[in-house]
């Protein structure tokens, strides 16, 4: 593929292959190549040619800094700068789907499908889990289970009393059945 200069122009058809190599995506530089790939995810989703501000053409251009990020971070996996700046972007992209979801939808799984974006809803309610946390939760629950073993032979009264309440009102409804003569 050449480069956006050079595509149209007729001549380059006739040139020498090491010429045509100089002027191919090849040898462009890493912004040649994202500004290309850029243009190929907005003419996916754009919705007239003038159109460079909706939000299907945000996203796209988010998720192709995204995915320029995801080849560099594979390369250089100790690039705390760019993996910062990546996660930035995905979290604008995130924001700008989920408000896409919520008031178009249609258009919302036209441009996830067009982009090849795998869209997972947050959950509901999400807490961050600290050792501080843990450890609270672990003393709430022993607590509890303390609170229920001192509570069992309550409870085991409760229940015995309730049953012989329960055995006396059967038998009085017995004792009355037979009284007026049905048969039990």
């Amino acid at each position: 593929m050449l480069k956006k200069d050079y595509a149209n122009v007729p001549i380059v058809n006739s040139v020498d292959d090491v010429v045509r190599r100089l002027l191919s995506l090849e040898m462009a530089n890493q912004k040649e190549k994202v500004k290309i790939k850029t243009q190929q995810l907005v003419e996916k989703v754009r919705r007239s040619p003038n159109d460079n501000g909706s939000f299907e053409v945000q996203i796209a251009m988010l998720t192709a800094k995204i995915r320029t990020y995801e080849e560099h971070l594979q390369k250089h996996p100790k690039d705390k700068n760019n993996r910062r700046r990546m996660l930035m972007d995905v979290d604008r992209r995130k924001k700008l789907l989920a408000y896409l979801r919520r008031v178009r939808y249609d258009i919302f799984e036209n441009t996830c499908k067009q982009l090849n974006i795998q869209y997972t809803l947050p959950p509901a309610y999400s807490r961050r889990i600290t050792k501080r946390w843990l450890a609270k939760k672990a003393f709430c629950i022993k607590v509890f289970k303390e609170a229920q073993k001192l509570k069992a032979p309550e409870r085991l009264k409760q229940r015995q009393e309730w049953r012989a309440r329960a055995r006396a009102r059967a038998e009085k409804q017995k004792e009355a059945q037979q009284s007026e003569g049905t048969p039990v």
